[in-house]
């Protein structure tokens, strides 16, 4: 059911059909067929994809070099309220166009934020009461809330990682409020972005402090959540650096390491973006594995950066062989724990057509679909899996596996070593594992 209100913003387009590789229209499906199923479920359950509230919506196209080159029709009320519920009409009308399921924001992109704590909060509890209409109209729901913590002036030194303890106290004030919204949605999930929980330098900063400070703010956060009936996951997304030199979470295994050590692993997953992970100098599929090996492989923040461009530029994904990677280890772990696979992606400054964020969120959606048609493939049907088994066949009997099973100490290592032959090298064969790649895409 296409949802929208007085006007029609996308009134040339209509809902987004499965066509099929071969077909040559660019507002259509040409992989991703939401009830397609593939290892035992449909694409549409596996990927649970969701649309970015900030960047489809609330993003004109501004860079730190030019002003806004987008200037979409529901942007033109200047009363906040109005302004709102225009872009909620376009968002709604967009997504259930798409044919998407769910949509997640931050709390300021669903109206703008007031001069006092009061007022932004009886601005979101009457957007959410509208907001909450248009879903139960639609079906359409919330993969999960945030709280945007890093914009305003008052957190250029941070939110919960603040020296001054008045902004820690509003910081927890927004969170409490954000929460309460995405509970009030029926959010499903609740995120974490540090966006400026870190530091620029160290000699103005006593690290320790902040980490603690941070740990305690997020067991408060949960505790809160919790209180109010909220049953969902929690999420902390990684990321290096930007705006912050040096964020706190950096990331895959240096939030893993800060959950645990906070006593937050059982109620905290991690939601993984493709450009953080490019920017941490890891790789997505990297970061995805990091995360399963510890149990907290959570969501996914579906993008790209450019290779030649040191920042988040938020690309939409199209590098089939990266996602194809990423799939692997996303079939292998069994998909997502909670979340689902939001598009943190904008189209680019001089796309400024309205069909253009379709087009971009068609070849999205299309990119992850025929990457886990592939995956599903190479699993099922190549030698990929026996091949990586047999790299490790020496740990699967005798002394190998005694070691494994913790059977061997080191002296006893030490015999064993002395009494071998010369060790010849193994092939790890990288590139016949690339070709297997190459041959299912």
């Amino acid at each position: 059911m296409i949802i929208t209100g007085d006007e029609e913003y996308f009134e040339d387009i209509g809902k987004i059909a499965f066509e099929g590789k071969d077909s040559d229209n660019p507002l259509a499906f040409k992989y991703y067929d939401a009830e397609k199923v593939i290892a035992g479920k449909k694409l549409k359950d596996h990927f649970k994809f969701a649309v970015a509230y900030w960047h489809s919506f609330g993003g004109k196209g501004t860079d730190p070099f030019g002003t806004a080159t987008q200037n979409f029709p529901w942007d033109n009320s200047k009363d906040p309220t109005n302004a709102a519920k225009a872009k909620a009409d376009a968002a709604f009308e967009f997504i259930t166009k798409m044919g998407f399921e769910y949509y997640c924001f931050h709390d300021f992109d669903l109206i703008q934020e007031a001069e006092t704590l009061a007022e932004s909060e009886r601005r979101l509890q009457e957007i959410s009461a509208y907001l909450k209409e248009k879903q139960e109209a639609s079906g359409v729901k919330v993969l999960w809330g945030t709280a945007n913590c890093f914009s305003h002036p008052r957190y250029m030194n941070g939110a919960a990682t603040n020296p001054d303890f008045k902004v820690l106290a509003h910081a927890a004030a927004q969170v409490k409020v954000a929460l309460d919204t995405t509970i009030a949605l029926d959010g499903e999930n609740y995120v974490f972005w540090g966006g400026r929980e870190g530091y620029m330098s160290l000699l103005n900063t006593n690290m320790k402090r902040e980490l603690d400070h941070m740990g305690k703010f997020l067991g408060l956060a949960r505790d809160y959540a919790r209180m109010q009936g909220f049953t969902g996951t929690f999420f902390i997304e990684p990321k290096p650096m930007e705006p912050s030199k040096h964020q706190y979470d950096f990331d895959a295994a240096t939030v893993i390491g800060f959950l645990r050590e906070y006593g937050l692993e059982k109620d905290f997953k991690l939601n993984i973006e493709v450009n953080h992970a490019t920017l941490a100098q890891h790789t997505f599929q990297h970061e995805l594995q990091v995360a399963a090996n510890a149990n907290m492989f959570g969501s996914i923040d579906a993008n790209r950066g450019d290779y030649q461009n040191g920042w988040d530029t938020d690309q939409f994904p199209n590098n089939l062989y990266e996602v194809t990677e990423a799939m692997l280890v996303f079939l292998e772990a069994g998909g997502l724990q909670g979340g689902g696979i939001n598009f943190d992606a904008k189209i680019r400054r001089n796309s400024t057509d309205l069909e253009d964020l379709f087009i971009a969120h068609i070849g999205g959606a299309d990119i992850f679909a025929r990457a886990l048609i592939a995956a599903d493939q190479i699993l099922s049907s190549s030698s990929y899996l026996k091949l990586r088994k047999q790299r490790y066949a020496s740990f699967d009997t005798l002394q190998g596996q005694d070691f494994e099973h913790g059977k061997l100490s080191m002296r006893e290592l030490y015999e064993i070593a002395l009494s071998q032959d010369k060790i010849q090298p193994t092939s790890g064969k990288q590139e016949f594992f690339e070709n297997i790649i190459n041959q299912y895409l």
